[in-house]
Order: structure tokens, then sequence, then C-alpha cells
């Protein structure tokens, strides 16, 4: 599990290797990511839209950006977590994930940036 703590805002991040299968005659590899966000701030806060860079060991990057997060925007009051599962697929058994979450603190409106730590994905079968 990594983990990291911006202004406040705590992101844990575990990983799961789902298996393999074949799409458009490619061989490709599921990850499971979980990612929990705790509020240790003082203030309630609003996740709103976030981005990821997604990028396997065969150079292929993926940028993905959207609103909320699997079609939420929680709203965490101080204390509060919200956890999600969701899941990226690779053309490589190797890669890793980063990016950051875009927030509104309700206290005082002001929208700021809390970054979501880098972390691998790996298939058990190729690690040494």
């Amino acid at each position: 599990m990594v983990q990291q703590v911006t202004q406040g805002i705590k992101i844990s991040v575990k990983t799961e290797f789902d298996g393999t299968f074949y799409k458009n005659r490619k061989m490709q590899y599921a990850f499971a990511y979980t990612v929990t966000i705790e509020n240790q701030s003082k203030d309630t806060v609003q996740l709103t839209s976030r981005l990821w860079k997604i990028k396997d060991s065969l150079n292929n990057t993926e940028i993905v950006e959207g609103e909320g997060v699997i079609g939420q925007k929680p709203i965490l009051l101080p204390g509060d977590r919200h956890s999600y599962t969701s899941g990226c697929l690779l053309f490589s058994p190797f890669g890793a994930m980063k990016g950051h979450y875009n927030m509104v603190n309700f206290a005082t409106t002001r929208k700021f940036r809390v970054s979501i730590p880098l972390f691998n994905l790996s298939a058990p079968f190729s690690m040494n």
C-alpha cells in the first residue's frame, strides 16, 4: 500500500492483479486498485474531478480525466473516508499510475489539488 497526505487529505492505494485476456488479438493485463480518501483536515471538502497518468513497461501512456470517481463526487466531513475500487488494462505485466484529485474546500470555497502517489502495477508471475 502507498500513502500520501496533501493539504490534510490522505490518499491510500492498494493494487491487485486480476488476470490476463485477449482483446483485439492482443494480450492485456488487468489490474484493480482500491483508493481510500481520508479527510484529516478541519474543513468539509468535495472531490470534483480526477486525472490519472497510466504507464506500462512498454512505454505506453494513457491519460484519463473526468468528473468525480466512479460516478460520484464525494463530500467528506472532517474525519470521513471514502473508498472505491476501479481498474485499468495494460499491454505489459508491469506498469505504474499516478495522478491527482481536484477538490473544493466548503469553508473557504478554495479549489485545491490532492496528489495521488505513484503506485506500481505488477503481475505476480512476472516478478523475480
